[in-house]
C-alpha cells in the first residue's frame, strides 16, 4: 500500500505548481542545466482545457527531476481532428515522440508497425512492470501478444446521479444490485414537466446512442457485438440476445421518453443538462469528474450500471504510446516511465480525471478519497472483473462509426432497429476484410 501522506504531499505540490504555471503563462519547455542542451520530445493528446492543464502539471513535475528532457505538449481538442492529425503526421514521417490514445483507435497503427513495442523497455525498467497493472487493461494494448503501449487508466461507464432530483421525486438512490427494470422505473419517476406546460423540463437519463454505451447491456444479456472478439469477421447485432438488449436500450428514448430526443439533445447536451441540474442520471466514464467537481448547486454521486442476466462493463482506457519512427526514444521512454510510475499516476488520479491502471494505487486513498467526489469511487473498481473491451483491429474505428450512425437513427426513431442492424451489418462488411 502506498504511503498516503507521501503521495498527497508530492502531488499537492506538483498540482499547485502546474496550475499556477498554466494560469499565468503558455506552456514552456523545461530549462536544461547550464551548458547542456535538453532533448526535445513532443507529446500529443486530445482533451479539453482541464485535460490540458492536468497533463501540463504532469510534465512540470517530470521536468523538475529531468531538466535534460524538454516535453512539448500538443493538444488537439477535437478527437476526430486529433486522429486525423496523428495519421497525417505518421504518413509524413514526422510523428510525435509520444501520444495518448484510446485502444479502440490503435488497430491501424499497430498493423502498420507504427508503434514502438515496449518489451525491451519494460524488461529494463526499475519503476514499472506488467505485474503492477490490472490484466484487463494491459490486454487492450497488446498486439500479437506484445505489450505495445502502457495504459494510464482503467475506466468504465457508471451512472452519475443528482441527489436533489432523486429526493424531490421521492426516489431511492441506486443500489448495487438494481435491475434494468429498476433503472427504467427510476428514469421514469425522475422525468418531469416541472412547470406544467406539457414539455419535459427534467429528464431522467442522458446517454449517448453509441455502441460503447450499449455494449455493456448486450453482454449483460448474453449477446455479443462480433462473432469472435479475438479475430472478428462480422457483426452479430442481429443475434436474438444482442438485438433484445439493443431494443431495450433504444426503448429508453422511443418508448419511455426518459432521455432527450434528437431536437432536445441538439439544443443542449445531456452533459450540460446534468451540470445545470436538469438531468437526474447521466451515463459516462470517469472523464467528467473534474467538471462535475465544480458543481455547487446540488450533491451527486455515482452508481454501478444496472444488472442484467449477468454483470458486465466496457473498458474505457487510454495509453501512452511511443512512435516507432521517433527520434528520441530513450527520452520518450523516460517520460512515459515517469507518467506510469506511482508518482505520475497519482498526479493524474488526484485531479479526478482517471482511474489508475496500477492496482495498488487504485486501491489506495489517492483514488478512494472519501473527501473527494464521487463518494462511491469504488463503483469503478467493482466493475473491473466483468470488464470487456471492444475489438482491437485495423478497421474497427470505421466499423464503430457506422454502427453509431445506424444506432442513432434507430434511437431517435428515424429507422427501425431491424433496418439499422441490417444497414450496419452490410456497410461494415468491407472493413472486417481489411
Amino acid at each position: 500500500m502506498l504511503h498516503k501522506k507521501f503521495i498527497t504531499l508530492f502531488t499537492f505540490v506538483a498540482i499547485m505548481a502546474g496550475l499556477v504555471l498554466a494560469a499565468c503563462a503558455p506552456a514552456q519547455l523545461p530549462l536544461p542545466a547550464a551548458g547542456d542542451v535538453a532533448t526535445p520530445i513532443t507529446f500529443l493528446i486530445s482533451g479539453d482545457p482541464t485535460d490540458e492543464t492536468t497533463y501540463q502539471t504532469l510534465i512540470d513535475a517530470f521536468g523538475a527531476a529531468h531538466g535534460d528532457i524538454a516535453v512539448q505538449l500538443i493538444n488537439i481538442p477535437s478527437g476526430g481532428d486529433f486522429r486525423k492529425r496523428l495519421a497525417a503526421d505518421f504518413a509524413a514521417g514526422t510523428p510525435p515522440d509520444l501520444f495518448l490514445i484510446n485502444y479502440r483507435y490503435l488497430g491501424p497503427f499497430f498493423a502498420r508497425r507504427a508503434v514502438e513495442p515496449l518489451t525491451d523497455y519494460l524488461a529494463q525498467s526499475a519503476q514499472i512492470t506488467v505485474d503492477d497493472y490490472y490484466p484487463q487493461v494491459l490486454r487492450a494494448f497488446q498486439w500479437n501478444g506484445v505489450q505495445m503501449c502502457m495504459p494510464q487508466n482503467i475506466s468504465s461507464p457508471v451512472i452519475y446521479y443528482n441527489k436533489a432530483l432523486f429526493d424531490a421525486a421521492g426516489v431511492a438512490y441506486p443500489q448495487d444490485d438494481w435491475t434494468w427494470a429498476d433503472f427504467v422505473a427510476t428514469a421514469q419517476a425522475t422525468t418531469t414537466d416541472a412547470d406544467g406546460d406539457g414539455a419535459t423540463d427534467i429528464y431522467g437519463l442522458g446517454v449517448d446512442a453509441t455502441i460503447i454505451r450499449a455494449a455493456p447491456f448486450i453482454w449483460m444479456n448474453g449477446g455479443d457485438i462480433v462473432d469472435d472478439p479475438a479475430a472478428p469477421t462480422k457483426l452479430t447485432l442481429a443475434a436474438p440476445a444482442s438485438q433484445a438488449a439493443l431494443a431495450w436500450f433504444i426503448a429508453l428514448q422511443t418508448a419511455h421518453h426518459v432521455t432527450p430526443d434528437a431536437v432536445a439533445e441538439e439544443a443542449e447536451s445531456s452533459l450540460s443538462r446534468f451540470v445545470n441540474g436538469r438531468l437526474a442520471m447521466f451515463m459516462d466514464s470517469r472523464r467528467v469528474v473534474p467538471e462535475f467537481r465544480l458543481i455547487e448547486g446540488f450533491d451527486w454521486d455515482v452508481a454501478a450500471l444496472p444488472v442484467g442476466q449477468q454483470r458486465a462493463s466496457v473498458l474505457h482506457a487510454d495509453a501512452f504510446c511511443m512512435a516507432a519512427a521517433g527520434k528520441h526514444k530513450d527520452a520518450a521512454w523516460t517520460f512515459l516511465e515517469f507518467a506510469n510510475s506511482a508518482d505520475g499516476q497519482a498526479i493524474l488520479a488526484q485531479t479526478g480525471r482517471t482511474v489508475p491502471s496500477r492496482k495498488v494505487l487504485a486501491e489506495s486513498d489517492v483514488f478512494l478519497d472519501a473527501a473527494a467526489k464521487p463518494t462511491n469511487s469504488r463503483a469503478f473498481l467493482d466493475a473491473i472483473p466483468g470488464m470487456r473491451n471492444l475489438p482491437l483491429m485495423n478497421g474497427w474505428s470505421d466499423i464503430e462509426g457506422i454502427v453509431n450512425t445506424e444506432l442513432q437513427n434507430a434511437y431517435y426513431g428515424r429507422t427501425t432497429l431491424d433496418e439499422a442492424i441490417q444497414s450496419a451489418t452490410q456497410r461494415s462488411a468491407e472493413f472486417f476484410a481489411k
